[in-house]
């Protein structure tokens, strides 16, 4: 039996258009939400990945540089000067650890601490913004969290 040429070509083009993409799906989407972010950050004077050190450090205050790059799935290399740069502003402390001087530990300071009360409102404006409910953002985020955790075994 012989298959269709047309119709072989037609199901491989569909595959290969740009709006059948995942890849597309979600880095388009990153767009959107790092615009959104940017604008809720502004007032904060926080850049994206900023804030996600942030919300490390107020769920586990004065925790090791490596903790913080393995909760964000980060390299060291790229953690290290935002860190430096968020000490400078005053938000966060370094400081080498007196058990092992190779881990640097890094703790909020009052300021620090005090921007999460600021910061509070800022997930419920993102749910908003995507417009959909909590529900299906938690399906989702489970959704995502899968994908990367299958990807992650991968590479």
């Amino acid at each position: 039996m012989q298959t269709d040429p047309a119709k072989t070509n037609s199901a491989i083009g569909d595959k290969m258009k740009l709006s059948a993409q995942l890849c597309f799906a979600v880095y388009s989407t990153m767009h959107g939400v790092s615009k959104v972010y940017r604008g809720l950050l502004k007032d904060l004077g926080l850049t994206y990945p900023q804030y996600l050190v942030m919300l490390v450090l107020w769920e586990h205050d004065r925790i090791n540089v490596s903790e913080i790059c393995n909760a964000l799935g980060l390299e060291t290399t790229t953690l290290t000067p935002l860190l430096k740069r968020m000490e400078k502003r005053g938000l966060i402390r370094r400081q080498r650890s007196a058990e092992d001087e190779r881990q640097v530990i890094v703790s909020l300071t009052d300021e620090g601490l005090a921007m999460r009360e600021k910061a509070r409102d800022i997930p419920d404006c993102m749910a908003a913004a995507t417009g959909q409910s909590e529900t299906e953002i938690a399906e989702l985020r489970q959704q995502l969290n899968g994908i990367r955790a299958s990807l992650n075994r991968l590479g």
